[in-house]
């Protein structure tokens, strides 16, 4: 089967790719360093005609209000080049907590539009909602930082490593669309203070992480399960503790 992995050259899309390819598919990368651009509709007749399935996994260069013309355009594009190449099955990934975040935040406005799009299309889709990765754990403590302390919510959070959300991505391709949302999280909720605490200290970082009810997670107000997958969700199986130890010999990553 092809699939065309669009952002097929980054942090999921490399690892999405190498797990269809490994399942027998011809997963194909798509980004602008391979010829294929979303928002210009560079390289896409091209890179869909024979696809079957085509997994969305790019993201907006930036997190603020201008997000909204990135997904709006590049969605609207592959949307309309699918149809003409009679894609069967359109995957996007996005957020857990998207429309609860939406009101407070341009970016997970942005991506709302970008899930509303598909979901108005005329092809048949599945949205990926996915918690927090273990990979960006240092990126939102830095978000966090006041001098020498890291202020954030006392809300609970289910990360899972990226490459669970690749694995999980390559199963939900291959089956019969939803026309709806699935949600994909990790093993375990926990609270956002006490996993940044774990992780700096695995790291070597000094910070203290103050658990603060005032604080904002990327400038949103959280409720206490803003951020975790309700029932049903597909769960992976990697603990943060056993991926701190697979990662514990790569450089540290602190402050």
């Amino acid at each position: 089967m092809k699939i065309v992995v669009i952002g097929g050259t980054g942090r999921i899309g490399s690892k999405l790719v190498q797990a269809l390819t490994e399942n027998g598919h011809d997963a194909v990368p798509a980004a602008p360093s391979t010829g294929v651009n979303t928002l210009t509709g560079e390289g896409l007749a091209e890179v869909l005609t024979g696809a079957e399935v085509v997994v969305d996994v790019s993201n907006s260069p930036t997190l603020d209000d201008t997000a909204k013309e990135f997904f709006r355009t590049a969605t609207t594009n592959l949307i309309a080049a699918e149809a003409r190449a009679e894609v069967r099955h359109h995957v996007a990934l996005s957020v857990v907590g998207t429309a609860e975040m939406a009101a407070q935040s341009g970016y997970f406005q942005a991506k709302l539009l970008q899930e509303q799009l598909i979901g108005d299309g005329p092809v048949p889709y599945t949205i990926v909602h996915a918690t927090q990765f273990y990979e960006f754990l240092a990126t939102l403590a830095d978000s966090a930082t006041d001098g020498d302390t890291v202020r954030v919510p006392p809300a609970y959070f289910q990360p899972m490593a990226a490459a669970d959300v690749a694995k999980a991505l390559a199963v939900i391709a291959v089956e019969p669309p939803v026309n709806g949302v699935t949600e994909i999280g990790g093993p375990t909720a926990v609270l956002l203070p006490d996993l940044l605490r774990t992780a700096l200290a695995a790291h070597g970082d000094p910070r203290a992480v103050v658990a603060d009810p005032s604080a904002r997670y990327w400038g949103v107000d959280l409720d206490e399960r803003t951020l975790v997958p309700g029932p049903g969700a597909l769960l992976a199986d990697t603990r943060f503790e056993d991926w701190l130890l697979a990662t514990s010999a790569k450089a540290p990553q602190t402050h």
